[in-house]
């Protein structure tokens, strides 16, 4: 509650928070738009493969020419992470390898680092997290971004003395989105492809939010970062509004849809026909919790908490999350109190890449969001358990044999790059080990 407070002393000695951005697209477009609003923050070097692109990015999210002159434009992550008087490194990539590398390189250069690239986080967190903590700094996730908010919520329920039964976040999701490709995504979002062109979208990264994969992969970090267990069978996407949230998500022994207490799941914007839902919470996050005794749950009514028809399941939610807008949050969090906003602490979630076709020996796999394999929430036992390949590994990898439709492709089934991701993941599965779900 007193960031603001910290951040105008750290102003008043001459010493502002110096920020090195890596990866100047939406998400860091966004940040990058906040900026010139709050005095004491600094972003002292952006790295972009393209610097001309990055500097028109400033440029149209309102910087001046006298603060694009006052910062370093360079094309390696390696190269902000190595700036002298870098005091935080953001990684806005959104790409796993690539996070890997440059959180790593931030964490030996003695800087802190906020993951808004949630696939890597997803990856390699624990071991990342792991070696953050040796070296004295921060590894946080990206306040703005659900899992972040997630993880606030749980934390505010947990220290108010409450249990946790279920978090998660919204989305829009019907059964058939699994097989979506980024031939058909577009018309799901309500555009043509020339709109979507003009606006700058991406396909294969939207498809990603349709087709189920991005859900596990926030699903999966909350879970690894609030201790809370996945579904045995993958998220099941009920419809639900936010009125609904604690009958529907409490366990089946009380009458709701989970196997049991204290697990993430994602609600859905849409009932299975299509209608949307009432109250829907497509862009939002929520906590389930629990009353500890009769006084709480009498509380809960007097205090018109929407409870579950016991009384004694009631939510929280937040209907919004502003991603990048949000993020100076995380960043001031980790330079003034050296505490992180969200942070992965063990193995508990994981999300496996499964074929959406026919895949046949010879084909290259894609990854996220693409034309062959969709991300699958699991527990980080099974995924271990059956050598599954994560979705954060499976782009340019080509198979060896063929993996039926709706199968979890495996390491067996591919042939198995030589890179720093796979390698830094094979460590994370040796020394973190898995905690069953």
């Amino acid at each position: 509650m007193n960031l603001h407070s910290l951040l105008q002393a750290r102003v008043a000695a001459g010493r502002p928070v110096r920020v090195g951005l890596i990866g100047a697209g939406k998400f860091g477009s966004m940040f990058l738009s906040q900026v010139p609003t709050t005095p004491g923050l600094e972003v002292a070097v952006i790295a972009d493969l393209d610097p001309e692109r990055a500097k028109a990015a400033c440029r149209q999210v309102g910087w001046d020419d006298a603060r694009i002159g006052r910062t370093a434009f360079v094309t390696t992550g390696a190269e902000a992470c190595g700036r002298d008087g870098v005091e935080v490194i953001v990684e806005a990539t959104g790409a796993p390898a690539a996070g890997i590398s440059h959180a790593r390189a931030a964490i030996a250069a003695g800087k802190h680092i906020v993951m808004v690239n949630v696939e890597a986080d997803v990856l390699a967190g624990a071991l990342l997290a792991e070696e953050a903590r040796a070296k004295g700094v921060v590894y946080s996730m990206a306040y703005g971004d659900q899992p972040a908010l997630t993880s606030e919520l749980v934390d505010w329920a947990r220290s108010c003395g409450f249990q946790v039964v279920a978090a998660g976040k919204g989305t829009k999701y019907l059964p058939h989105f699994h097989g979506v490709t980024p031939d058909d995504v577009w018309s799901h979002y309500g555009l043509t492809p020339e709109e979507a062109r003009a606006g700058g979208m991406n396909a294969q990264m939207f498809n990603s939010f349709l087709d189920g994969t991005k859900s596990a992969i926030e699903m999966a970090a909350i879970a690894n970062a609030c201790d809370l267990s996945v579904p045995s069978d993958g998220l099941l996407f009920p419809p639900c509004g936010v009125d609904d949230l604690p009958q529907i998500l409490r366990p089946k022994s009380a009458g709701g849809i989970l196997e049991r207490e204290g697990m993430v799941e994602v609600v859905s914007s849409l009932e299975r026909d299509g209608r949307p839902v009432f109250r829907d919470l497509r862009w939002g996050v929520y906590v389930v919790l629990k009353a500890p005794n009769d006084y709480a749950k009498a509380c809960f009514k007097q205090y018109g908490l929407k409870t579950d028809d016991s009384g004694v399941y009631a939510a929280m939610y937040k209907p919004y999350h502003l991603i990048g807008l949000e993020l100076g949050i995380s960043v001031l969090s980790a330079a003034l109190r050296g505490e992180p906003t969200g942070q992965t602490k063990s193995f508990r979630g994981d999300v496996a890449a499964v074929a959406k076709r026919q895949l046949r020996a010879g084909e290259t796999l894609d990854g996220e969001g693409g034309y062959t394999v969709w991300g699958k929430l699991v527990s980080a036992g099974h995924s271990l358990d059956i050598g599954a390949l994560p979705i954060g590994l499976a782009h340019k990898v080509e198979l060896i044999r063929d993996v039926p439709a709706g199968q979890a492709v495996t390491w067996s089934d591919i042939v198995i790059p030589d890179t720093d991701a796979v390698r830094v993941r094979r460590e994370m599965e040796r020394r973190a080990g898995a905690v069953e779900a």
